[in-house]
């Protein structure tokens, strides 16, 4: 009831639609980081993207799926997929770096984690061309994961250097997704994949569907907020 409630509220603006690009970082050929179990990234962001759409589309929000079947290949192609949206944002799920993994058995096999890091975090560019935009929804969807429960991660400062250090957010300039679009854009971590406890947490699809409630409302405050 909450939702479609939301969703009357935005209709009743009189503006049409806005359009978020929800981008599915990674994909076939590159998965990206394995989790502390051996699950590839790219699966990790498919299911959230896929919880993510219906939250958003809640919210009076229309979503141009890019790269949910995983083929896009190039980074460049994703900024150029989600050209003419309102919003452009990339899901990932985070790792850390190689020299904070240690080795241990799941199943047979050798895999690295870490039990030290977890936590979301939000990335933005400020060589985009709407970086200060960028930045407030960046910050609105850190302020309402924060509100929804969840805690932030720290283990990427002071080398990815604070934008909004109380939301999460970093600097983070060289990201091909965040500088070669012309939307605002936002890259969101939504969690430690290489942490053992918190990769079973980012499997729970209760807890899922409560970060999507949270990303989608940041988002929806931040672009129904802003002159259309």
């Amino acid at each position: 009831m909450r939702r479609i409630l939301i969703a009357a509220a935005f209709a009743a603006t009189g503006a049409g639609a806005a359009e978020v690009a929800v981008d599915v970082g990674h994909g076939l050929v590159d998965p990206g980081a394995i989790s502390a179990r051996g699950r590839p990234e790219f699966e990790f962001n498919r299911d959230f993207a896929a919880l993510l759409r219906p939250a958003l589309e809640a919210r009076g929000l229309a979503v141009r799926p890019v790269n949910f079947d995983g083929r896009i290949g190039g980074l460049a192609a994703r900024p150029q997929a989600a050209a003419g949206a309102d919003f452009f944002l990339s899901i990932h799920h985070d790792s850390v770096r190689e020299e904070l993994l240690r080795e241990w058995q799941w199943q047979g096999r050798t895999l690295t984690y870490t039990d030290a890091h977890s936590g979301f975090s939000l990335y933005v560019s400020r060589a985009n061309p709407a970086t200060e935009f960028s930045g407030r929804c960046a910050s609105a969807i850190g302020a309402m994961m924060r509100r929804a429960g969840f805690v932030p991660t720290r283990h990427h400062y002071p080398k990815r250097p604070w934008a909004d250090e109380t939301n999460a957010v970093h600097h983070y300039d060289n990201l091909v997704v965040l500088y070669r679009t012309t939307l605002p854009a936002v890259l969101f971590e939504a969690g430690v994949i290489k942490h053992r406890d918190e990769e079973l947490l980012l499997l729970d699809p209760v807890r899922q569907a409560r970060m999507a409630d949270a990303v989608a409302t940041g988002v929806a405050a931040c672009l129904y907020a802003a002159p259309r």
